[in-house]
């Protein structure tokens, strides 16, 4: 069996682009990846045209030699951008390979571990809606919910951020929360790393101890320095690493004990193949995966597998839920894609991924050029998304 051809696909999909990528091969069987840079799909379909020159005619079951001479054979290595290519063509070559073999994509990756997969919901709501967002989810099953930012009042204006403003705001709505709901759902929330240091420091000295289970990528994560000084000033656990695209990247925050669940991405950190690197490593430092998945049914049905071979897990982010419907699991794009039951993804048995695309879709729809908010203080100066 041989490579034939190897397709991105950056498209519009629901309320945002995604990256896909389709493989094909000699004996007509194909496997589907996605990559996860969000809002620069174009410069990683880019990185996959330069692949495919090299891809064509090689043989799909060397995943992990692909892997090696993607990375390798060149002088500039890793980056997101790269990464997030190989990772959409090694997610597609797990999905064609056990398609070959008639197996999921789990039994390549040493069979599964668990018959279902939990999720975590996310809520943007603030204030009263948030308290009834969580009961209701807390209703249906739900027992570890994300929560977002309290944006103070900006006049009208999507892009003006306040930190100080906003976590004085948002900590304070987390502690009614916790008052309301009690001790027994798992409360997290996603300052997407948009405070500092102080900043952080500040918010979680603004609540009881207790009040939060996990704090998500407070700060930026450049400097490991940074969440080590950070790390030394409160007691909520970590939940890091969506942004990494490598495991050299994940190596100090395991190392040295700076995150307390991996938030990793199959999607951008190198697709299965470095992911479940990843995970042995933070299995050996007793730290569980709790995977970022903010795209659609294919990085969904990669991460379900990656979730059910490991034994190491926590939950895993899901983008469709009673709180939240953005639109990225259409049916009439993704005729076949894993199902919730409630909270959880059954863990499937049909062979690859269990996912199947609609290309004929993806040939007429256009890619729509999209930004994410460019945030401004009141002073003018910039400020992280």
């Amino acid at each position: 069996m041989k490579i034939t051809d190897v397709k991105p696909y950056p498209v519009w999909v629901g309320s945002r682009n995604q990256c896909l990528v389709k493989i094909e091969t000699d004996e007509g069987i194909y496997g589907w990846g996605e990559a996860g840079l969000s809002s620069r799909e174009l410069a990683v379909a880019g990185a996959v045209r330069h692949f495919r020159e090299f891809l064509i005619g090689r043989d799909p079951m060397q995943i992990g030699a692909l892997w090696q001479e993607m990375y390798r054979s060149q002088y500039f290595e890793g980056g997101r951008v790269l990464t997030a290519a190989i990772s959409a063509i090694d997610i597609a070559l797990h999905d064609l390979v056990a398609k070959s073999l008639n197996v999921p994509v789990y039994q390549l990756l040493g069979g599964k571990q668990r018959d279902f997969v939990p999720c975590f919901a996310t809520t943007g709501a603030h204030g009263q809606k948030l308290v009834e967002d969580v009961k209701l989810l807390m209703e249906l099953g739900w027992n570890v919910i994300r929560t977002g930012i309290v944006h103070p009042d900006t006049g009208g204006d999507r892009h003006l951020y306040e930190p100080r403003e906003s976590l004085a705001l948002t900590a304070k709505s987390l502690v009614n929360l916790r008052e309301q709901v009690g001790s027994e759902p798992v409360i997290g929330i996603d300052f997407h790393h948009r405070l500092n240091v102080a900043e952080t420091a500040s918010f979680c000295q603004r609540m009881p101890s207790g009040t939060l289970d996990f704090l998500e990528e407070p700060i930026r994560d450049e400097t490991p320095e940074a969440y080590e000084a950070l790390r030394r000033m409160v007691d909520v656990p970590f939940a890091i690493g969506e942004e990494f695209s490598s495991k050299w990247q994940f190596l100090p925050y395991i190392e040295r004990g700076i995150t307390d669940f991996v938030r990793i991405d199959v999607s951008n950190v190198g697709g299965l193949t470095e992911s479940m690197k990843v995970a042995g490593w933070a299995e050996a430092h007793y730290i569980e995966l709790m995977p970022h998945n903010p795209l659609g049914p294919v990085c969904t049905a990669a991460t379900v597998h990656l979730a059910a071979a490991v034994a190491n897990f926590f939950s895993l982010e899901v983008r469709t839920s009673p709180t939240e419907k953005l639109g990225f699991f259409d049916k009439t794009i993704f005729p076949v894609q894993h199902e919730l039951d409630g909270a959880r993804f059954p863990v499937p048995t049909s062979p690859g991924l269990g996912v199947e695309v609609n290309e004929e879709y993806l040939k007429r729809e256009e890619f729509k050029f999209s930004e994410s908010p460019h945030l401004h203080k009141r002073d003018g100066s910039f400020t992280n998304w």
